[in-house]
């Protein structure tokens, strides 16, 4: 009889234990701490919006490191390519462009600015050139078609007299020093 005491009374002990187990994990689910399954899904709904919307603003630095290379490499080939070392080259290719399209240069000013850090120093000109309206067209095409980087900051037409326009038009470029 004495092991049946024993046996009940750890069944009793086990049952109290069990029922508080339940009581506890009642408690849990219906506490705002840990919400209710509607709470739990929302929330776990706008953790994967964030992550998403995360992912998204970081896509483009994937590869940073690689993409700053391929661009160092751009940029040298572009310097390379489309900007001379020398002054006489602007002045040859800015005729020669003027004489592929029929336009004369009356008048031409170069002027070199101070060199900036990265190994370039702007080039500022100023050009009156004459030419009938079409030719002075393409001669505008021409230049920002034109192996040498020109930018064209303004251009005034003048007067027309007998078929022929005046143009006056600044143009800037750079020279690579330091080559």
């Amino acid at each position: 009889m004495a092991d049946l005491k024993i046996t009940r009374r750890k069944l009793k002990i086990a049952m109290i234990a069990m029922a508080g187990v339940d009581a506890v994990a009642l408690i849990l689910m219906f506490s705002p701490l840990v919400g209710s399954s509607a709470t739990r899904k929302q929330e776990l709904q706008q953790l994967s919006d964030e992550e998403r919307q995360k992912t998204r603003q970081v896509e483009p630095l994937r590869g940073l490191d690689k993409k700053i290379v391929l661009a160092g490499q751009q940029i040298d080939q572009f310097y390379k390519q489309r900007l001379p070392d020398k002054a006489s080259e602007i002045v040859d290719e800015l005729r020669k462009v003027a004489s592929e399209n029929g336009v004369k240069i009356a008048q031409a000013k170069y002027e070199a600015k101070d060199q900036e850090d990265v190994g370039l120093t702007p080039y500022l000109i100023e050009a009156n050139c004459q030419g009938d309206y079409l030719q002075l067209v393409r001669f505008i095409n021409g230049l920002e078609r034109d192996r040498v980087f020109f930018i064209i900051n303004s251009v005034v037409l003048g007067d027309a007299q007998g078929g022929s326009v005046k143009l006056q038009m600044k143009l800037e470029t750079y020279l690579r020093t330091g080559a």
